[in-house]
């Protein structure tokens, strides 16, 4: 058993507490959380650290077996230009792949997170995935733009789902992308994903997007073509809200990631969906498209926000914080409190484990943080924050 102090603790049940007290099982079980009112007696068992506990982080959106693409893609190139090299930058061996995904498990484990949502093409991260201190959701992505694939599309799939159902390992099925997926292997998904109890999709990550689904036009278009991935007539659906509304499961959580160009609009036609959640990846948008999401208009339509951290294909580093910090800097007025609770809570409520991790309560079970390196009188997140994982 142990107990820690710190100049606050964000409990997320509440007002932050001043120098409050938290007691833990040597298992990492909340035993307790003491109020103090900031006045904290001499005590040799208590841990006092100077900064801010906080739950353990909750990663909404990565690609782990992407993590031997690091540096292999330059920056700000746009999506359509990403994806292209991307598609003949991806393949390397097992051995490569692997070896980089268990790095990058170790530091994002070492950067604080506690559980990741993460976006599988493949099995070849179920092993790793089996054995890690992180607890992963794997989302098993489907695309296919050309309707005559869309059987076999979701075959291989599925085949990929038994194999993480035999390993007892948590899975989704989910849709990649609005124009990434004909309307057919949409209509076959919908029916595969019924019971879904968390859904994801790439939504809105450029404006060429919009182009694409209503006129089958721009970079998009072309970069399909010349791919040799799409005949001249593809059918899509029309637009990014009546994807939410008629071709995604209706069942669990939905999350929507990047938002990058969304807008009002859209923001209220997909709302009434229900169990909606706006995952944000700043760096990777940064890197990408060199643009943010409108975050502003994503909290005053009082979007549940989560945070996550994309591929290392598009990032320098797997780290919560470090996205948290990006959208600080862009953002200074945001509370610190409420970056905590979209990098904490709202991402286990995402994710459907909010009864064991996102909050510092009695009988849960969140890993905890010490924030490090913060304004304390302002709390705000300077350049040179940084976390050191307690539990």
């Amino acid at each position: 058993m142990r107990r820690f102090s710190a100049q606050y603790i964000f409990t997320n049940t509440g007002h932050p507490l001043k120098r409050g007290i938290v007691t833990v099982e040597d298992d990492g079980t909340i035993i307790n959380v003491e109020n103090t009112g900031g006045v904290l007696a001499e005590k040799g068992s208590v841990e006092f650290y100077n900064g801010i506990i906080i739950p353990g982080f909750i990663n909404c959106h990565c690609h782990l077996e992407l993590s031997h693409m690091k540096d292999l893609i330059p920056p700000k190139t746009g999506l359509t230009e990403f994806l292209r090299l991307f598609r003949t930058s991806r393949e390397a061996s097992q051995e490569k792949i692997i070896s980089y995904a268990s790095s990058a498990d170790a530091s994002m484990y070492n950067d604080g997170t506690m559980l990741c949502a993460d976006i599988c093409n493949t099995a070849s991260t179920f092993d790793l995935k089996k054995r890690s201190k992180i607890s992963y959701i794997s989302l098993l992505e489907v695309f296919g733009v050309d309707p005559g694939n869309a059987t076999r599309r979701l075959n291989e799939i599925k085949q990929i789902s038994e194999i993480a159902e035999s390993m007892g390992l948590p899975y989704s099925i989910v849709p990649h992308s609005t124009y990434s997926i004909s309307t057919t292997l949409f209509r076959l998904l919908l029916e595969e994903t019924r019971s879904n109890r968390i859904t994801s999709m790439h939504f809105m990550e450029t404006g060429a997007e919009e182009t694409f689904l209503a006129r089958h036009e721009g970079p998009l278009m072309n970069s399909y073509k010349e791919s040799g991935l799409l005949s001249e007539n593809p059918e899509t659906v029309k637009d990014h809200a009546s994807a939410v509304n008629d071709a995604i499961t209706a069942s669990g959580n939905l999350i929507l990631v990047h938002n990058t160009y969304t807008d009002r609009a859209t923001i209220r036609k997909v709302i009434k969906r229900g169990n909606l959640f706006w995952c944000l990846c700043p760096n990777a948008n940064l890197y990408i498209e060199d643009h943010l999401p409108p975050l502003d208009l994503l909290t005053e339509e009082n979007c549940r926000i989560v945070i996550g951290t994309d591929s290392l294909a598009s990032n320098d580093r797997l780290s919560i914080l470090e996205e948290l910090k990006t959208l600080h800097s862009f953002f200074p007025a945001l509370a610190l409190v409420d970056l905590i609770q979209w990098a904490t809570l709202n991402g286990a409520t995402a994710l459907g484990e909010e009864d064991k991790f996102g909050k510092i309560q009695a009988g849960k079970k969140p890993g905890l943080l010490l924030l490090k390196d913060v304004d304390l009188q302002k709390l705000q997140l300077l350049p040179e924050s940084n976390i050191i994982r307690l539990i």
